[in-house]
This record gives structure tokens, sequence and C-alpha cells, in this order.
């Protein structure tokens, strides 16, 4: 066992009005399985970064560990796996690589087809299995379920569940559940160590959270009554203490009685001076409140009701280069459905969203659709965004006002409004394409794999909507919980 140590991190990006990190210290165990988890754009990524020495920051990081980052850039694909292993861990075994394969349940025969031939999730298995095979390294995973398949996040987890030392970035709750013992939050103001699993540490911090809540009603009417009663004595201290030179305060022998008068005054001011002092102190335990509450506003849709099937699907069988990849599959789609298409990585979902969200792609079968239908569909590629947000929302024809407004809701910072999308995180770019969606009116609500990278408070808020306003959907998804919270019908899908 050894331990990374970081004192007085302190880092921000060049142009930048405010740091990422701040004074940040902390002492890491290199034997835990550490989950690391936060809003998209906190800074997850660039800790890593940080720790493998690619950043220049001030403050300290010292560890007796090498640092290892996944995903690793392969710089030819065209290269065989076990070459590519080669260059990465020289001192690797055949049956040391072999045996990390097969916990993976991969054959070992991938390692002879060119990198570039894989599936994404061979490609994120084998880059695992690498990685495991190198000594006293730890190991920097940063968000490996995005191209998974609900079977292989299960079988990853399990992996990473059977190892130690590694830092795990996820948005998936179930998958980090299933893996970790230990939490690292990037929250509003400050980074959280826990001891435990993720659901442990959220069910903790709720709790936490809604004490908060309570807490700042209860001293808001607190703050509220002080001040009338600051107000009120106040009044009155200062009508006492003119009461002196009046007629009224003469004694019985006509003589005004001023210390009796003033007595009076000073109780009432003193009185008033305690009130104010009781009221600065419960504002102080109020601003003292609140500070690392993630905010999950309400987001809302406005779904197109219909009566009947909007949508009938018969014997759809999908083709690339000509090959048919899926067995015939037939569904249909009424108003209120949220179908979630299920399969191995390589069956032809997306290829389906597609078809029926846009066309373009050769099948089999049919498709058909009621009269007048509209679709509001969330690829899952992002890589034809560019140019600004205003430039986007005019394109898509949606208004640009409702569209940041929902942007805002889901944490997205306001200074990146004037960015170009090529700059955004792959987190943020999901988040365009998402509250995009939102702005439509449509019959159906198409979104292929739409929470790749997004933060896990953002996932809770789209479950909330979706529960709240029950669109009709026909989605593909691999988190375990968002499905199981969503999903009312389930298609499942067998490649050929």
């Amino acid at each position: 066992m050894s331990l990374i140590n970081i004192s007085n991190l302190t880092f921000g990006y060049d142009g930048s009005y405010e740091n990422i990190f701040e004074n940040v210290s902390l002492r890491l165990d290199t034997d835990w399985k550490l989950g690391f988890t936060g809003r998209n754009g906190r800074g997850k990524t660039t800790f890593l970064k940080l720790l493998m020495g690619m950043e220049e920051y001030r403050g300290s990081i010292t560890s007796d560990v090498k640092f290892d980052y996944f995903p690793f850039k392969i710089n030819d694909r065209s290269m065989f796996p076990a070459d590519i292993a080669a260059e990465i861990n020289p001192e690797a075994e055949y049956w040391q690589i072999q045996k990390e394969l097969n916990l993976l349940g991969v054959d070992a025969d991938i390692l002879y087809r060119p990198f570039e031939t894989l599936s994404n999730g061979e490609r994120t298995k084998f880059m695992l299995a690498i990685m495991f095979t190198r000594q006293d390294n730890f190991l920097l995973i940063d968000e490996p379920t995005n191209h998974l398949d609900t079977e292989g996040r299960r079988k990853v987890s399990e992996y990473l569940n059977s190892k130690k030392g590694f830092i795990l970035v996820s948005h998936d709750r179930s998958f980090m559940d299933n893996c970790i013992d230990h939490i690292l939050s990037i929250n509003r103001t400050n980074i959280e160590l826990y001891q435990g699993d993720f659901s442990t540490w959220f069910e903790n911090k709720t709790r936490r959270d809604n004490f908060e809540i309570n807490e700042n009603i209860k001293l808001k009417r607190e703050i509220s009554k002080l001040t009338q009663a600051a107000k009120r004595s106040a009044a009155w201290a200062d009508k006492t203490e003119k009461g002196k030179y009046r007629d009224n305060n003469k004694n019985s022998e006509g003589f005004f009685d001023r210390g009796f008068v003033g007595h009076k005054a000073a109780k009432a001011m003193k009185r008033s001076k305690n009130i104010e002092a009781r009221r600065e102190k419960a504002a102080e335990e109020k601003s003292e409140l609140l500070k690392n509450i993630e905010s999950k506003e309400e987001l809302k849709i406005a779904p197109i009701k219909f009566t009947g099937e909007i949508l009938t699907v018969k014997d759809l069988a999908v083709k690339y280069d000509g090959r048919i990849i899926n067995e015939p599959v037939s569904f249909g789609i009424e108003y209120g459905d949220r179908a979630l298409i299920r399969g191995v990585n390589g069956c032809g979902k997306s290829s389906i969203i597609k078809a029926v969200a846009e066309g373009g792609i050769e099948f089999e079968g049919d498709i058909q659709t009621g009269r007048g239908f509209t679709v509001s569909y969330v690829p899952q590629d992002t890589s034809f965004l560019s140019g600004s947000l205003r430039e986007f929302a005019e394109k898509r024809g949606i208004d640009e006002s409702l569209f940041k407004t929902i942007l805002r809701k889901m944490d997205f910072p306001r200074r990146e409004f004037d960015m170009n999308l090529e700059t955004y995180s792959e987190g943020q770019k999901k988040k365009v394409l998402i509250a995009a969606s939102l702005c439509d009116r449509a019959h159906l609500y198409v979104w292929d794999e739409p929470l790749n990278y997004i933060d896990i408070f953002s996932r809770m808020q789209i479950e909330e909507l979706i529960a709240e306003y029950k669109p009709t959907m026909l989605f593909v998804e691999h988190d375990m919980e968002f499905s199981e919270n969503t999903a009312t019908k389930i298609i499942e899908l067998q490649r050929k």
C-alpha cells in the first residue's frame, strides 16, 4: 500500500476567470477502488490530467506509484492488438493477457485482428486488460462504459470489482455500485471523499441536503422574525429615550424621573442589540448552508398527444454492407409508450433508431407511421455539432431563449454560451442535443444512447421529466437504472 498525497492543489486554465481547483488537499490510498463523480464541467478529467502531470499547477502531488490513463491513444489503428500490447507493456506474457481478456469475457482471438475492426466494446475491454497486466501502476479510468452494452457493463464492473488501485470516472450508478469502495465527489465548492459505494454516498448526501434545506427555511423565518423584533425594539427604545423630556414623566411630587426613563430606554436598547446579534448569527449560519446542494430544477417537455398506434414496425432487419445484421423484429408504439430497444453491441439498435428517425438506412421489412407524424431525434454521434448555440438554435428551428434556459437548468455554465460547440466536452454536446429535443413539440422522441457522458444529476433530472410528462419514446440506453425507471416496453433485438 502507498499513498497519493495532494496538498494545496490550485489550478485554472489560462484566460479563465475562476480556478477549477482551489487549495485542494487529499490523501488517497492506492489500494482503493475509487469512484469519481460530479457534474459535467467540474474538472474530473482535468484532475486526472493533473495526476498524470499533463498540466502545470500550484501545490504538490506526491506518490510512489505511476499513473496509467484509460483510454490510451492508439496511433496506428491498423495494428494488431497483440502488437499494441507489446508496445504498452513489453513485459506482459501472452498467458497474462489471455487471462485478463478471459475475465472480461473476450476471446483472445481479437489479439490478431486489426484494432480498427474491433467493436467499441472489444476495444474497451482490450485496453483495460492490457492496463491491468502492468504491475504497481495506479489506473485512471475515464468513462469506460460509454460504448458498452448492458451485458458488457456488467462484465466490466465485475472485472473491476476483482481489482484494486484505480480511480473510475463514471456516471452509471449501478455500474459504480458494483465495483467501488470509496467515492470522490467534485461538489460546487469543494471535493468530498467518502468511504462506501455510490448509493450509500448519495443517500447520505440527500439526507444532509434535506437537513440543510429545512434548516435554511427555519433560519429564514427566524431572521424575518428577529428583523421585525429589532425594528420594534429600536423604535421603542428611541421613543422611551425621548420620553424623558415630556411632562407625563413627572413623578407624584411633580419632578421628572429621568433616571427611571433612561434605565428603561437603556434596557430596550440592549434588548434591541441582543436581537440584532442573534439575527446576524442566524444569517451567518444560513450563509453556510446550501453551498454544495446540486440544483435539479424541473425540466419540461410538450409532447403532442394522439390516439392509437403511431408507429408500426414489421419484420424489420437492417443491412450493413449488404448483409443483414439482426433477426427480423416487429413492434408497435402507441401514445405513452416508452420503448427501450435492448441487445448486444452490433445487433443494429442504432440503425433501427436512425431508420425510424430520419431514414437513410438500408433494411428489409416495413416501417409505417401515422399521418403528420413528427419525430424529435437525439443521435448518438455529436461530431456534426459546430458553430454557436445561436446558430444551432436557428438551424434547428427552436426558440433560443427556451433552449438556453433548459441548458442552464442542466447546470450548463452561462460563460460557455458564447463559445463554439466544437470546444464543448462530450457531456456538454449531449446536453445541447437533449435540450434541443426538449424544445421540440413531437409525437415521438427517438433517443440513441442519450446519456453517454451525461452526469448523474442531469440523468436524474431527465428521469423525473419523463416520469412527469410521459412522452412517447423509442430509445436505446445502457444505463440500467435509467432504463428500469423509464421504459414501459422492451424490444429485444437479436444479432443474426
